[in-house]
């Protein structure tokens, strides 16, 4: 084998995996922080994370917050909208599902969510919920990043950042999705984190191996040729960055070559849903969002960190609902309560679900009054809403089957146990071991962390 030189040599070389050297593939860490050099800051309750994240903002009043003031007062206005999203109503909506208790424990959820209901003394439902604003790409960057500008480290890349992986032979975080959401890879961004704390990204549209993992194999080369190849490129790479002492970037595409090339191995096995037995895959249906939760748990199984399961259609964001909301919840409760219920069903009986944490939710809620109501529309909308809203959690430490916080009767604001994303992304490490406040990384001379200088844990959700 020869070469004319050594761009020809890494061109040549990176058919078999140059081109998964995106630095977000890396999952062993390149770059060792003060933070994970000293260990977790207490004992972690989730050793793993999942956000099933519903893309456009499903409506509390419809799946886990009854208002039945919306009934007593149908039709009159509500006394203030956001500014930013004055909407034409025909006053508050009722929600037309019936809500009753479930479990043990009594949580009150929607007919929508059959499923869930049999998990409800799994679920801590966060009814409390708020958020900055009610725009889709602001809301969507904070929910990820606590930030509304897109260029801040997401959840998930905090998560690498400060715990590493538990298998150097798959990315420490996979964000999962048919197609691109809205905002795209912002949404899993490592921005001036090392960037090998970015997520794989992998599109579900089509579930055959090779199209999940591109260049998965190499088109000639055995792997024993790939090895011999790879540790050439390898030793060019550490007489360059012997250079350019510790370059973050650099040393992160040399790991992302590396772990790429032990993909090749792991890879083949752990994105394969087709081994899954056929009544697993019945369990979760035959969706995009099920094919990318039954993905999701192979992936935590085999030791990935944090995953990101995004619900995308052709529309991008089903759950933004402004026309015919029953009738879109109806069709989408269908799908998600499906799949969700089977991967925390699957999770449980593996024994996982106690040390991982399932987070269930979107970038807002909807409004409790109706949106796009003209006259003789018999199928009006809801629009966006940021004031109140609902999640769920679940595993991972949480205390099942709890109804924590509320929003006023009408579903408007969160008033009392009021939970900010800030306060959500603090509890979230902490389960995880980490003190939001301790984990910081410095960058053009400031420290930085994902709460900003904000956040509390709330300590009275968890177990």
């Amino acid at each position: 084998m020869s070469f004319t030189n050594r761009r020809e040599m890494l061109t040549r070389a990176g058919a078999g995996f140059g081109m998964l050297s995106l630095a977000g593939l890396l999952a062993k860490d390149a770059v060792a922080s003060e933070t994970r050099s000293s260990g977790l800051h207490f004992p972690a309750r989730a050793k793993r994370c999942i956000f099933l994240f519903m893309n456009g903002g499903p409506s509390h009043v419809d799946t886990f917050d009854p208002k039945p003031a919306l009934s007593k007062y149908e039709g009159q206005e509500p006394g203030e909208q956001p500014e930013e999203r004055v909407t034409k109503t025909s006053g508050f909506m009722p929600s037309p599902f019936r809500f009753q208790q479930h479990g043990q424990s009594g949580v009150v959820m929607s007919e929508l969510l059959p499923n869930l209901a049999k998990h409800a003394d799994d679920l801590c439902v966060l009814r409390s919920m708020h958020t900055d604003t009610a725009n889709h790409e602001p809301g969507l960057l904070m929910m990820h990043s606590g930030n509304q500008q897109p260029t801040r480290p997401c959840l998930g890349s905090w998560a690498s950042y400060g715990l590493g992986t538990e298998n150097e032979n798959l990315p420490a975080f996979v964000s999962i999705a048919p197609g691109m959401p809205v905002v795209g890879p912002q949404l899993w961004s490592s921005a001036f984190l090392p960037a090998n704390h970015q997520a794989l990204a992998v599109n579900t549209k089509e579930m055959q191996l090779e199209s999940l993992v591109a260049h998965l194999r190499h088109p000639s080369l055995g792997r024993a040729d790939q090895r011999t190849q790879l540790d050439f490129v390898q030793q060019l790479n550490r007489m360059h960055a012997a250079q350019r002492q510790a370059d973050p970037d650099l040393e992160a595409h040399i790991q992302s070559m590396e772990l790429a090339f032990k993909m090749q191995a792991e890879a083949t096995e752990a994105f394969d849903v087709s081994r899954e037995p056929k009544h697993v895959v019945e369990r979760y249906g035959d969706t995009p969002y099920a094919n990318g939760c039954l993905l999701a748990r192979r992936l935590l199984e085999r030791g990935v960190r944090f995953v990101q399961v995004y619900y995308v259609n052709k529309g991008k964001q089903p759950w933004d609902t402004h026309k015919d909301n029953d009738g879109g919840h109806r069709r989408l409760c269908a799908d998600s309560d499906r799949a969700s219920a089977a991967l925390i069903s699957d999770l449980k009986e593996r024994g996982m679900l106690e040390d991982t944490l399932v987070i269930w939710g979107g970038e807002f809620g909807r409004t409790p009054y109706s949106e796009n109501a003209k006259k003789g529309n018999s199928k009006p909308g809801r629009d966006h809403h940021a004031t109140g809203f609902s999640m769920f959690l679940a595993g991972g430490g949480v205390r099942g089957g709890l109804m924590h916080g509320a929003t006023d009767e009408f579903g408007m604001h969160a008033i009392e146990d009021r939970m900010h994303v800030h306060d959500l992304h603090a509890t979230i490490l902490h389960l995880m071991g980490i003190d939001h406040e301790r984990l910081t990384y410095r960058y053009s001379g400031r420290d930085f962390r994902l709460t900003d200088v904000f956040g509390r844990v709330a300590k009275e959700i968890i177990a």
